[in-house]
């Protein structure tokens, strides 16, 4: 970063933050594995797309640079991520909590997902957020809730069976 670039300057003359653009890309890559891998491959488009909508603030945020990316995200990438390995805990025939028939590209997509959200969450031991702890509770809790409201809708015939 350099100080003839003013976008890479935070407003108090400090290079910006490097995290909210790498939870801007983790979340960036979640959501075209599982809307354009997965949705694609099992004709499921638009379940997919309400299913990663939550991530679309993840990303705007940290393109923007907000130090609140980190803690919308959060929680999706746990969610996911928990998710992700689930599904392979069916496949490996240790727990049926998830189960269905997983062709391999959806395969494939879990361990992008996987990674991603990995890679998201790792992204923390870089972080500096001056957020209070009020602020990062009530976004981790609040984003938590609208993706389990997201994946619930995704379930409803009018979307699940387009």
């Amino acid at each position: 970063m350099s100080a003839h670039n003013p976008s890479a300057m935070g407003a108090t003359g400090q290079p910006a933050p490097a995290v909210p653009i790498y939870v801007a890309v983790c979340s960036l890559v979640i959501i075209l594995a599982l809307v354009l891998g997965v949705g694609l491959a099992v004709n499921q488009v638009l379940r997919h797309l309400v299913q990663t909508a939550p991530f679309c603030v993840a990303v705007v945020l940290g393109f923007r640079r907000s130090r609140a990316a980190y803690w919308v995200a959060l929680p999706l990438f746990l969610f996911w991520l928990v998710l992700m390995a689930l599904i392979w805990a069916y496949l490996l025939d240790i727990s049926h909590i998830v189960n269905g028939h997983f062709s391999p590209i959806e395969i494939s997509m879990t361990i992008v997902v996987g990674v991603a959200g990995i890679l998201g969450i790792a992204s923390l031991a870089r972080s500096k957020s001056s957020l209070s702890l009020a602020t990062k509770l009530g976004l981790f809790v609040a984003f938590l809730a609208i993706q389990l409201v997201c994946l619930r809708i995704s379930f409803l015939p009018s979307i699940a069976h387009r």
